[in-house]
């Protein structure tokens, strides 16, 4: 079956097939494959992209900017741009669409991801957003299937933590699509929102994904990989007090790691994280709360079963098989 990709957007996983999923990991591996090698690409050569960001980043910055040069392509990072004060999301999208070839946004609302899109007339690439954060689930994916000999359908992933924020939505939307096996363990108060998780529970019908959500710690029980991510997205910093009395007891760390009895299991971590007092975040809530360590302890972060770096790099691989995918010459 062909796979055509030229000229989509990636706003959330919701909008591909399990095909064409499949497709875009296959391709990633083929790239990295590619850089690994030394091989310098032109798949993007002439052609120009634009990342407009709201929100900080290190990882999708760089893996944005990093990809496009490799395959001979032209970055322009634009931070201070006037949409929505002096000028229109519409009107900046239209400026934008006649200026480049893709249009990466990373911001607080997926409406505007979507507008962009409507507006421009180009792909737009969702960069994180209140609701999804597509390209961090095909890296994590990419990396699950680096790190297990079983297919995707085979494998048990569980999420541990806020089990309704951009990362956990796209890891749901992924296992479903795939066929996968996916828990997500959380308090009541943040499990995942109805209609996306009905939604995914009508497609895993279809491709026999198992998913579930738990309040219980037990239920990591046969995970070959545990995930977790921080307690408070950005944009959400006056709720510290409130996640830290919610997610407590949901702290992965060696006694979490145990209930697994997996001892091929791999710890993953979108970043960054708070697992030691090497950060002024992490100071700040030491002081505060008395905690040195929060999502994840630093010795399940650092322990050898832990794939985080491997996990981030991919970022670099997956970014690059979407844009060359959808813009690609």
């Amino acid at each position: 079956m062909d796979i055509n990709l030229k000229g989509r957007s990636l706003l959330t996983l919701r909008d591909f097939t399990p095909e064409e999923i499949n497709y875009l990991l296959d391709f990633a591996f083929k790239l990295k494959d590619k850089k690994r090698k030394g091989i310098i690409g032109s798949s993007l050569k002439g052609k120009n992209i634009v990342l407009l960001f709201e929100k900080t980043s290190t990882r999708t910055r760089c893996a944005f900017e990093t990809a496009c040069y490799d395959e001979g392509g032209n970055v322009t990072f634009l931070s201070n741009s006037q949409m929505g004060r002096k000028e229109s999301l519409e009107d900046t999208a239209k400026v934008l669409g006649r200026f480049y070839d893709g249009i990466e946004f990373r911001g607080y609302s997926q409406k505007t991801a979507e507008e962009l899109r409507l507006y421009s007339g180009v792909p737009v690439w969702n960069g994180l957003t209140d609701l999804y954060h597509p390209t961090q689930a095909l890296a994590d994916v990419m990396t699950l299937k680096e790190n297990t000999d079983k297919p995707l359908n085979e494998c048990k992933l569980v999420f541990i933590g806020d089990g309704r924020n951009n990362v956990a939505n796209s890891l749901l939307v992924i296992s479903a699509k795939m066929g996968m096996d996916f828990t997500i363990i959380a308090p009541k108060e943040l499990h995942p929102y109805d209609e996306l998780l009905n939604s995914m529970q009508e497609i895993a019908k279809g491709t026999g994904a198992r998913l579930s959500v738990s309040e219980e710690l037990s239920a990591v029980k046969d995970a070959d990989c545990i995930y977790t991510d921080i307690w408070v997205s950005m944009g959400e910093e006056d709720k510290f007090k409130e996640r830290i009395e919610l997610l407590k007891d949901y702290q992965v760390n060696m006694e979490l790691i145990k209930k697994a009895e997996n001892d091929k299991l791999i710890f993953l971590h979108c970043l960054p994280s708070f697992h030691d007092l090497n950060t002024a975040v992490g100071k700040e809530v030491y002081e505060k709360y008395g905690l040195k360590e929060m999502e994840v302890t630093d010795e399940v972060f650092r322990a050898p079963f832990s794939r985080v770096f491997d996990q981030a790099e991919n970022r670099l691989h997956t970014i690059k098989a979407v844009m060359v995918a959808t813009i690609g010459n």
